[in-house]
């Protein structure tokens, strides 16, 4: 019998960019003391089953260093995570913090403050550089025409379709998402979603290739999405459906060169493991 690595250690679940338990985006989170190897923290993921799980341990300045891992890879960012990170800070660790600073390895700091109407506000780096770019076969792999193709980090697909109505009904061939080149494919359109006549524009995310078929809601994406369609809306603030059958609501602001994501979550599970 081997020795444990973490025993009695914090678990929590909790679903981000909704006020409805089994909604929105569930993520695992676990505060630690200090960080264990790498595997087993993929291993963990892995056996938590979220689409992200959140690992944080606090750091010299009073912030925390936060690391994200999909059941199958290591994510540079991970936006629903923060958010439910950040609850669980604000409602188990330090009910007092007004303002959290995570740090990450590969995008900079990410800042979280309580707002005034009870929701979380992340600040991230806001994501620009955009290539345009047409994939052999993305209409056929998607399923629908695709009105303009641009690439952005780590080479990851945002396709514009013409309508929400065509974003919430795709049902693209995730085993040909690799064929295009990507390991990744977001689809957005202007318009509120035709389910809850709600939203400056919605989308949908689609990652099989990193091992979540498709991400239920996804904060870090509206770094690029609140940019492109802030220039194309004309304006500042915007909320943003993720229509996906989970479905969330993201709040979202361009901030200079930074983009503010704002939303609600919930404690689904609360408890401790030993591995």
């Amino acid at each position: 019998m081997t020795t444990p690595v973490l025993t009695d250690q914090p678990l929590y679940i909790v679903d981000a960019f909704t006020q409805t338990r089994l909604s929105g985006n569930a993520a695992a989170v676990m505060p630690l003391a200090a960080w264990p190897e790498e595997a087993v923290m993929q291993a963990v993921a892995a056996e938590n089953a979220q689409s992200e799980t959140a690992f944080f341990v606090p750091s010299a300045d009073g912030g925390y260093d936060i690391r994200w891992f999909t059941p199958a890879v290591e994510v540079p960012l991970c936006g629903h995570a923060t958010l439910a990170s950040a609850w669980v800070i604000f409602n188990r660790l330090d009910p007092a913090a007004q303002t959290i600073t995570f740090h990450t390895r590969e995008v900079g700091d990410v800042t979280v403050r309580r707002g005034a109407d009870g929701r979380s506000v992340m600040s991230f780096p806001s994501f620009t550089r955009l290539v345009r770019t047409v994939p052999e076969g993305i209409d056929r792999v998607l399923g629908a025409r695709a009105l303009e193709v641009q690439r952005m980090s780590e080479g990851d697909l945002l396709v514009v379709l013409d309508s929400p109505a065509r974003v919430r009904d795709l049902t693209p061939q995730l085993d040909r998402i690799g064929s295009l080149g990507t390991k990744a494919v977001c689809v957005t359109a202007e318009g509120p979603d035709p389910l809850t006549g709600t939203g400056d524009y919605v989308c949908r995310y689609f990652l099989p290739e990193r091992g979540i078929p498709e991400d239920p809601v996804t904060g870090s994406i509206q770094r690029v999405l609140t940019p492109f369609w802030s220039k194309r809306l004309g304006k500042a603030d915007l909320v943003a459906r993720q229509v996906s059958p989970r479905g969330g609501t993201l709040y979202c602001r361009v901030d200079g060169d930074r983009t503010e994501v704002a939303g609600d979550a919930v404690l689904y599970l609360e408890g401790k493991v030993t591995v």
